[in-house]
């Protein structure tokens, strides 16, 4: 059974959590949420609530296939959390699914895992991606090994088929 880990922060994009985490649930995969913060309780910036199962200094990287990187304004306090870039990082060094949409991309730059990568995210962090020595596409989803990117929460269903895609093709 494939498992995956959706970092979670206050205000994150309500459907950036709960779509994907639900899609790859569908799929038989184990999903696992874990905050940031030392607390079980978020709330999505348009108020859906989440419990998670875990904290992101009680998971290894080496434990999933996948992370997910939700957008919203959550990826500005994910990328204060060491733990949750350490998560990223070793996911990538390992090739394992890093997947990423919308804001998420922040992530990506403050883990240091973007130069010479293709990527797309919410065309007003372009800037900070290209920055971080990716090459930025506008497409609903870009597939560079094994990192997953999308922009915006309309891109959700080719997001989650890239995801899967990636998973099933074993091309991380």
């Amino acid at each position: 059974m494939k498992k995956a880990v959706i970092l979670i922060a206050d205000h994150y994009q309500d459907l950036e959590v709960w779509y994907p985490l639900l899609r790859l649930k569908e799929a038989g995969w184990s999903v696992v949420s874990a905050g940031v913060e030392s607390r079980k309780n978020y709330t999505g910036k348009n108020g859906y609530p989440i419990v998670v199962d875990t904290h992101v200094d009680e998971i290894r990287a080496e434990e999933f296939d996948c992370v997910i990187v939700p957008g919203g304004w959550a990826p500005d306090y994910i990328r204060r959390s060491p733990s949750a870039l350490e998560i990223v990082r070793r996911m990538n060094d390992q090739r394992r699914i890093v997947a990423a949409i919308c804001h998420a991309g922040w992530v990506l730059c403050s883990a240091g895992i973007l130069k010479g990568r293709r990527c797309t995210s919410f065309s007003a962090i372009k800037d900070d991606m290209v920055n971080a020595g990716a090459t930025w596409e506008d497409a609903e989803t870009v597939v560079d090994r094994n990192l997953v990117t999308a922009r915006k929460p309309e891109d959700l269903p080719a997001f989650c088929r890239a995801i899967l895609d990636v998973a099933s093709h074993g091309e991380c």
